[in-house]
C-alpha cells in the first residue's frame, strides 16, 4: 500500500509538472510585468525598456520599441490585444506611463513626474478609461494616481482622501501585482512599511480609501508583494522575504470581507511574488516554484515546475503567462 500510494504521489507531480510550457522571449533580461488578454495574445515587459508581445500563444515573442532610453518597465497592463499600458519605475522623472493603441507600433508619454520624491511602483484598470497607479509615500502621504481618461490625465488622489501613510510606507514593483481592482467600484493595494504590512482598499472608485493592518511579516526585504480577489469580498495577499525564497513565514493572508480584515494562512512553499485568481482558482508563483488553492486560499498545493517573478490569467480562463529572470516566460494551463 505505501509503494502504491508513493507511486500514486509520483505520477501526480509528473502531470503537474508538464502544465508549464517554457518558451522563447528571445531576451534574457528580467521580465517582471506581463499581461494577458486571451488564449493567442499576452504582453510582458522589463528591464533595458523590453516590451514584448506574442499574438500566436507565445510560439513567437515580438519585441517592441517604446523608447531609446534605459527604463525599467515593471510593469505592463494590457486592455485589449492593440492597446496596453507599461510603467517604469525610478526616482523622479524615471517613473513613468506609456501607451500603446496599436498593437506597439507607436507609444505616447503619458505621464512622466518631475517630483524627485516620486517613485512608481505598479498600476492596474477597471475597464479601458479608469485606472489607478499606486506609489511610494511622499512625507507621510500616500501617492496614489487616477485616471478617467484612459490615461490622457493623472492626477493625484488628495490626501484628505487618504489614511496617514507610515513611515516610508509604499509598494514592492516586484510583480506590477500590488493592486487589485473589482466591478467598477473596488480596489485594494499592497503596501509595506518598516515594521506593518497593509492594505489601502476603495469601494467607491477610488475617491474614498481605509486601510486595514494585515498579519503578514513586514521589514525591508518583506512585506505584501501581491494580492488578487475574486470578487468584492474573498481575496488573498502573499509575499514574504525576497531574500530568503525558500521560506515560508508569515507569507499569505485572506479576507471575506472586503479587506476589512486578514487572517493568517499557511502552505506556500516559499516566497511568494504574485497571486492571481481564475475560475475557482488562486496561485500564487514566486521565483522558486508555484502553489494553487481551491478554497480560497486557506489551503495550498505545491505545483511542480518553474519559478517566475510575476504571473496572469487570461480572463476566464485557467490558462496564463508567467515571466522572470533573465527573459523567462512560461505559459500555464491548469
Amino acid at each position: 500500500m505505501k509503494n502504491l500510494s508513493l507511486l500514486i504521489v509520483a505520477v501526480l507531480l509528473l502531470t503537474l509538472s508538464s502544465n508549464w510550457q517554457i518558451q522563447n522571449s528571445g531576451v534574457t533580461v528580467r521580465l517582471r510585468g506581463v499581461s494577458v488578454v486571451s488564449d493567442r495574445v499576452a504582453w510582458a515587459s522589463g528591464a533595458s525598456s523590453k516590451v514584448l508581445r506574442t499574438g500566436d500563444g507565445g510560439a513567437t515573442w515580438k519585441a517592441l520599441h517604446v523608447t531609446d532610453e534605459a527604463l525599467d518597465f515593471r510593469d505592463v497592463d494590457a486592455i485589449s490585444e492593440r492597446t496596453a499600458y507599461v510603467l517604469s519605475i525610478g526616482n523622479g522623472p524615471a517613473s513613468r506611463i506609456y501607451k500603446t493603441t496599436d498593437a506597439g507600433k507607436t507609444w505616447a508619454l503619458q505621464f512622466k513626474t518631475l517630483d524627485s520624491k516620486a517613485f512608481l511602483d505598479a498600476m492596474s484598470f477597471w475597464d479601458a478609461t479608469h485606472g489607478l497607479v499606486i506609489g511610494d509615500s511622499i512625507d507621510g502621504k500616500f501617492y496614489v494616481l487616477i485616471t478617467q481618461d484612459g490615461g490622457a490625465t493623472w492626477s493625484r488622489i488628495p490626501g484628505d482622501k487618504l489614511p496617514p501613510a507610515l513611515e516610508n510606507e509604499g509598494a514592492f514593483a516586484a510583480s506590477g501585482t500590488n493592486i487589485a481592482v473589482f466591478d467598477k467600484t473596488h480596489a485594494w493595494i499592497g503596501t509595506g512599511a518598516a515594521n506593518k504590512a497593509r492594505v489601502l482598499y476603495t469601494t467607491d472608485g477610488g475617491h474614498n480609501w481605509n486601510v486595514a493592518d494585515t498579519p503578514l511579516k513586514s521589514g525591508q526585504s518583506s512585506g505584501i508583494f501581491s494580492l488578487a480577489f475574486r470578487d468584492a469580498r474573498h481575496g488573498v495577499i502573499v509575499g514574504g522575504d525576497y531574500t530568503k525564497e525558500k521560506e515560508a513565514i508569515d507569507n499569505v493572508a485572506v479576507t471575506s470581507d472586503g479587506g476589512a480584515t486578514w487572517t493568517l494562512g499557511t502552505g506556500l512553499s516559499g516566497f511568494r511574488s504574485v497571486v492571481a485568481y481564475s475560475q475557482g482558482v488562486f496561485i500564487a508563483v514566486g521565483p522558486s516554484g508555484t502553489d494553487v488553492s481551491n478554497d480560497d486560499g486557506k489551503t495550498w498545493t505545491p505545483l511542480e515546475g518553474p519559478g517566475f517573478d510575476t504571473f496572469c490569467f487570461v480572463k476566464g480562463n485557467k490558462l496564463g503567462w508567467g515571466s522572470g529572470a533573465q527573459g523567462s516566460i512560461g505559459k500555464l494551463s491548469l
